[in-house]
């Protein structure tokens, strides 16, 4: 089935692979869920309280508003007790209030995202050199997310390491 051409070229294509095989047993691989370990991070928490107590003023506002909104509302499914100007009026203030709420809650949900997101890239690249340098320190070739990979034995686990290196690195103010 083989002709003496097809081993030759099979033989030249495995010997590469086999002589590989024992460089790849040596290799030192560490695994770290990035995403667990930021997220676990003093600095991240801290951003995340500071974040709520920012907003919390506009939320409460917000909250207000809806409040009010619900109150024209019930006002306004008495229907037949109201005058038709009454009801008129209700439904207009109704509207307005529903356009505020909808505009506040879109500028609210911008700005979060926007300072969120903000935080989070700065965080994880600062999360990336301090995975490296655990990686030099512990003499790994290379690190893989724990969320890409199928199976790990625990050992390699690097997540709980990085997020104190973290933490140590850049202490929440």
């Amino acid at each position: 089935m083989f002709g003496s051409h097809s081993l030759r070229w099979l033989f030249v294509l495995t010997v590469p692979i086999l002589a590989a095989s024992p460089a790849l047993a040596q290799l030192k691989v560490g695994v770290v869920g990035a995403h667990a370990a930021l997220a676990d991070t003093a600095e991240i928490k801290k951003a995340q309280a500071d974040l709520e107590a920012k907003f919390k003023p506009r939320q409460d506002q917000m909250s207000k508003l809806s409040k009010e909104l619900e109150t024209i509302n019930s006002q306004l499914s008495l229907g037949d007790k109201l005058t038709g100007q009454a009801q008129a009026d209700l439904t207009l203030q109704g509207q307005r209030k529903s356009r505020e709420l909808q505009r506040m809650n879109e500028d609210l949900q911008a700005e979060v995202d926007r300072e969120r997101s903000d935080i989070i890239a700065r965080s994880a690249e600062r999360m990336r050199k301090v995975i490296e340098k655990l990686a030099q320190e512990k003499g790994l070739d290379f690190v893989v997310e724990a969320g890409t990979t199928l199976y790990a034995k625990p050992e390699l686990d690097l997540t709980k390491e990085a997020t104190a290196a973290y933490d140590k690195a850049h202490p929440a103010k």
